[in-house]
C-alpha cells in the first residue's frame, strides 16, 4: 500500500534530513546516510550468520572505532540479532516444496505412415505446496533427456557435499 503525499507534504518531508542529525551534528547528509547504511549491512550480515560475541568484537575492531563505541555495537547487536534474523526470515522468498510425483512411460510403435516405430515418452505429474496451495506441473520428456537429467541432478548433490558448498549453505541460514 502506497501514501500519496500532497506538495506541501513532501516540502515538510524533504527539509528532515537537512533539519535532523546531519543539522545538529553539522555533517553532510550523505555521511549520515552512508553510515546508517554501513551499521544495518553489518548488523544484517553478522545477524544472518549468527556470529559470536568473539567473532563480531574482531570484526569491528578493525574498524579502528573506540573501545565505548565497540562495546556499544556489540550490544547493539546482542540485543537485536534474534529480531534482525525473524526479520530476514519472514523477507525471505517463499519456494514451493515437494508433495507428490505422479509418473507415466509412453510408447508408440506404429502409426498409420510407419508401421515399426518406437517412439517412447515420460511424462511426470510433479504436485508442489505452494504458500499452502498444491499446484501441479506437467512434464513430458523422451528417456534420453531424462537420463541427462538424472546425470546433472546427480552431479548437483555431489557437488553439494564439497567443504566449499557446505560452507556457503551454513552461512546461507
Amino acid at each position: 500500500m502506497l501514501v500519496v503525499l500532497s506538495e506541501a507534504q513532501r516540502a515538510d518531508l524533504e527539509c528532515l534530513p537537512r533539519a535532523g542529525a546531519a543539522g545538529k551534528l553539522n555533517v553532510d547528509v550523505d555521511t549520515i546516510q552512508h553510515g546508517v547504511e554501513g551499521l544495518t549491512y553489518l548488523l544484517t550480515e553478522s545477524s544472518k550468520v549468527m556470529i559470536s560475541e568473539t567473532d563480531f568484537q574482531d570484526s569491528i575492531h578493525v574498524l579502528g572505532f573506540s573501545d565505548e563505541l565497540n562495546k556499544l555495537l556489540l550490544q547493539l547487536y546482542l540485543d537485536n540479532r534474534k529480531e534482525i534474523r525473524n526479520v530476514l526470515g519472514e523477507l525471505a522468498p517463499r519456494l514451493p516444496s515437494y508433495h507428490n510425483l505422479e509418473w507415466r512411460l509412453d510408447v508408440q510403435l506404429a502409426s498409420r505412415s510407419l508401421r515399426q516405430q518406437i517412439k517412447p515418452a515420460v511424462t511426470v505429474k510433479l504436485h508442489l505446496n505452494e504458500n499452502g496451495d498444491e499446484t501441479a506441473h506437467v512434464l513430458q520428456t523422451d528417456p534420453s533427456t531424462l537420463l541427462h537429467l538424472i546425470q546433472e541432478l546427480e552431479q548437483a548433490l555431489g557437488e553439494m557435499k564439497t567443504n566449499h558448498c557446505r560452507r556457503i549453505v551454513r552461512n546461507m541460514k
